[in-house]
């Protein structure tokens, strides 16, 4: 008898127990994950269509200064994806060539700054984009920048590759955009009379920073070229006017 009460005092202990257990633990770790539930993550397919739909080019001048388009048929130009400053001349979504753009701030370029005082320009002098007087001391600076890149070029050139010829092109008055610039280039013949490399660009200067486009056919160059002569020979008719399209001066 003694031992079936304690049975039942045992049975009744454990049915009140965990009502005791809570009362006087309000606190209890079940509770708290209860009130603070974990926070699941985010998909990891959610983070990834995030990022890979992102495609910077905040970085590439073109975007920001690229108007008209004047293409051969069957081709396409626009910026390239990414920060570097190329131009991406493509056909039936293949890359054919690049054309870079460089912009040098006056402050860097002190071979530059001497051609501007040579030409009338003193440091600090007023920009007037609409004056002629103004416009022909530019163009006067800038003749005077591509004979020294001929220079450079040429010299380069005798050094690097010996048997070929540097045979450069007098330069142009071309448009700018907005601002008035020169168009010039050279050709590298090897022995023989055939075309090594060929090479064009552009130059002008909005009184703060002088802006180079450059493009080749050019088998030493990593960027700023096209693969094939053919190639660069078409598109070359057509930069001039996309060069005088641009939205320059900003």
């Amino acid at each position: 008898m003694l031992r079936v009460y304690h049975l039942l005092i045992g049975f009744i202990l454990l049915i009140l127990t965990p009502i005791v257990f809570k009362f006087v633990h309000p606190n209890s770790s079940t509770d708290k994950l209860q009130r603070n539930p974990v926070r699941q993550p985010k998909p990891v397919a959610t983070l990834t269509q995030t990022n890979s739909a992102s495609k910077p080019t905040e970085g590439n001048i073109w975007k920001s200064v690229l108007g008209k388009t004047a293409t051969p048929p069957g081709w396409k130009v626009e910026p390239c994806e990414g920060n570097a400053p190329l131009l991406c001349v493509s056909s039936q979504g293949k890359v054919l060539g690049t054309v870079e753009m460089q912009v040098y701030p006056l402050a860097n370029q002190p071979n530059f700054q001497k051609m501007l005082v040579a030409a009338g320009i003193p440091p600090g002098a007023k920009v007037d984009l609409q004056s002629p007087n103004y416009q022909t001391q530019v163009l006067t600076a800038l003749n005077a920048w591509v004979a020294d890149h001929y220079a450079v070029l040429s010299k380069d050139r005798q050094s690097r590759y010996g048997g070929i010829s540097f045979s450069p092109q007098p330069p142009q008055q071309v448009p700018f955009g907005m601002l008035h610039g020169m168009r010039y280039g050279f050709r590298g013949i090897q022995q023989g009379g055939k075309v090594y490399e060929q090479n064009l660009g552009y130059v002008a200067f909005d009184g703060a920073s002088l802006y180079v486009i450059h493009t080749a056919f050019d088998p030493a160059a990593k960027t700023g070229k096209f693969e094939k002569v053919e190639n660069f020979e078409l598109i070359e008719s057509y930069l001039s006017a996309i060069v005088a399209d641009l939205r320059l001066p900003k």
